[in-house]
Order: structure tokens, then sequence, then C-alpha cells
């Protein structure tokens, strides 16, 4: 039998109670650092053609098969042929490159659906369908499709920086994939048929996310809206259709795909970006001529409440961020990369943070656990 009095304190308490609480931190810690993995994409790495202003660039294609309703409309064992489809297309394209792997939604968690949104992977719409839907990707989630969606198919190719015309040849590789194996609705004179009218013809949308924020503080932005209306481009926010600009983020993409080949279409939209990036590297210049150590002063502001503040609102990170990666992209902050900020902008988001934290989180909670989450990353 022992000596007890050579027994050390941690000797005399079996199953120590602090060691087990180390040990149940080191775990969260270990499930919150694979969960983080998960949440990123390669569109985030901030590394393409002029990633200082343009984030992504994306192309997306809406196709749907003959004779079979589109997904509003047809019955349940209608979705269920799709859905059979696409599990038929996966198991034939076993051990080749670049091949494609398959999601239930059903079998997701609505936060974790609610993340998959928030990372741009699938639509709000996709996240509400429990009835034979999926999601095909690819490991690097560049390209990705959407089954029994507002149509059967939605093609997506999702790269960091302007990189339009490599986006339409990757979405276009799976599209032509795709209609190897799928008799696709197909109309002579009208294109594509999709379930929204908007999109009959190449039922390509294209689209780039910008930031601007040089344009948004010279107050030339609103002038510059008014112009890109008029050539058949539509403005939105950080998440499409319905949602507000917030953090000088925004969304350009075409609205017209009757009557314009695919090449048109984001040739067009590259054209008017490109117009966008000079103006704004302008302004940028201007800003910095004007008044460098007052933009110094705001980006080193921000990055000290990212830095230290205890409750983070979605509104206000995006608005930190935006100023941090000002300050980053003008050469005013070191040690902050274009990578780290764009994974934050989807980290912070509130499906993720409860992904995250492996609960859910009231709206206080989640302002808690965004300050967390940040000061993780810039730790």
């Amino acid at each position: 039998m022992p000596d007890r009095d050579k027994l050390s304190p941690r000797d005399e308490v079996p199953g120590n109670p602090l060691e087990e609480i180390v040990k149940a931190n080191q775990e969260e810690e270990r499930l919150q650092q694979e969960r983080r993995k998960e949440m990123t994409s390669k569109w985030m790495e901030g590394r393409g053609p002029e990633a200082e202003i343009v984030i992504s660039s994306r192309v997306r294609l809406a196709r749907n098969m003959r004779e079979i309703p589109f997904p509003p409309l047809a019955s349940d064992e209608q979705r269920k042929k799709v859905f059979e489809l696409a599990e038929k297309i996966i198991q034939n394209q076993q051990g080749k490159k670049d091949a494609l792997k398959m999601i239930n939604i059903s079998s997701l968690t609505p936060v974790f659906r609610q993340a998959l949104v928030e990372k741009h992977l699938i639509s709000p719409l996709l996240a509400k369908e429990n009835l034979c839907s999926a999601l095909l990707f690819r490991e690097d989630e560049v390209v990705s499709i959407m089954i029994n969606e507002e149509d059967h198919f939605r093609i997506q190719c999702l790269l960091p920086g302007l990189q339009l015309k490599k986006a339409w040849q990757e979405a276009s590789r799976y599209d032509d994939f795709l209609e190897g194996q799928v008799d696709y609705a197909f109309h002579e004179e009208r294109g594509y048929l999709t379930a929204c009218p908007t999109n009959v013809g190449t039922g390509m949308r294209a689209s780039v996310m910008l930031h601007l924020p040089a344009l948004v503080i010279t107050q030339q932005i609103k002038r510059i809206f008014a112009a890109i209306n008029q050539v058949g481009l539509a403005v939105r926010g950080f998440y499409g259709e319905g949602t507000e600009i917030v953090g000088n983020l925004l969304q350009l993409s075409n609205q017209v795909t009757l009557g314009q080949s695919e090449d048109e279409i984001w040739q067009n939209l590259y054209g008017v970006t490109r117009q966008l990036i000079n103006q704004e590297k302008k302004a940028r210049e201007h800003l910095l001529n004007e008044g460098r150590e007052k933009l110094a002063d705001r980006a080193g502001r921000a990055f000290g409440i990212l830095k230290y503040a205890h409750l983070l609102d979605s509104q206000e990170i995006m608005k930190l961020l935006s100023e941090v990666r000002l300050g980053v992209d003008l050469g005013l902050l070191k040690g902050v990369s274009l990578q780290m900020l764009n994974e934050l902008l989807i980290i912070t988001q509130p499906g993720c943070l409860q992904y995250l934290k492996g609960t859910s989180l009231s709206s206080y909670e989640r302002d808690l656990e965004r300050a967390v989450q940040i000061q993780k990353y810039l730790a």
C-alpha cells in the first residue's frame, strides 16, 4: 500500500476534476478546429487576380430534365427520380479525377444547412427543401451542383478573385458531363427552360463579389449604381437577392440570360468589373493622398475593436472587417492576410458560429462567441 505522505494532491483525488476540465476544453478546441476547416473554401484564399477588390467570381447554370416538371411542381415520385439520377452520376464518377461527392440535404441539421448557405455553397431555398434534395460537390468546393432546388440542377463554380472566364469554363465542363447523362429541357429558340422565366435562355448567372470602400467613402457609389443598372447588371448584398449591402461588400451580376451567349454575359460583366476596379483604385489613391494617417487610424481602431471586444454583432463585424481590409490592402496594417479576413466573413455568421460551438445560441450568446472566434484567429 503506498505511503500517503508521498502522494501528491493529484494522486489523492481519483479522476482529478481539474484534469478532466482541461481535457474537455482541449477536445472542444480540437472539434472547433475541425469545424473551422469545414467552413473554409477555396474561394476564401484571397490569392486570385485583383483579390484586394474582387473577393470571388461565380458562374451558375440552371438546368432541368425534359419530361419531368420543375421541382416546385414535381410530385414526390418525380423528385425522387431526379435524386436517384444524381446518385447514379456519383456512382459512375467513383475513382475519377475531380469526382463529386453527394450529401442528402435531409440528413443535415438545420444549423449545418444554414452554415452551408453562409459559405455560399447552397441557397436558402435548398436549405429549406427536405424531399429528395441534395448537394454534389468537388472536394475543394470550387464546383458544386444543387439537386431539386428551384431547378433540377444548379451547377456552380466559385473561385477567388476576378476569374470569370475560368469559372465559366469549369462550370461548362461539368455541364457537358451532366448533359451526357441527362436529357435537358431545351428549346431551339428560347434555349434552356427554367423554373424562373428570368433564367430562360443560357440559364447562366455570372457574378462577382466586390469590396468598394473607397467609392463609398468618396460618395461616388450611388452614381455608379445608376450607371450599372443601365447596362443590364444588378447590384445585390453579400448574400444575393433580397439582402442589403453591408461592410462595403456587394454582388454584381447579369440580369439578362436570353438573347446573349454565355461568353457575352461573362465578358460584359468582366468589362464593367474592370472599370469598377480602376475607379476604386483611383478613389483609394485619392484617400491616401488626402489623409493617409486618418485611414491608418480607422484601420487600427477597427483592428483593436476586433482584437479586444467581448461582444460583436453581425452588422458591426462586417463594417469592422471592411475597415481592416482596406488598411491591409493599402499597406497600412501588417500581419493580417486577406484569407484570414475572408474566412472571418463566414466564420462569424450566425449558422457557422453555432456549428462551431456545437449548440444553438441566442443572439447575445452569438455576439459573445463571435468575439471569441475572432480573437482566436487574430491571436
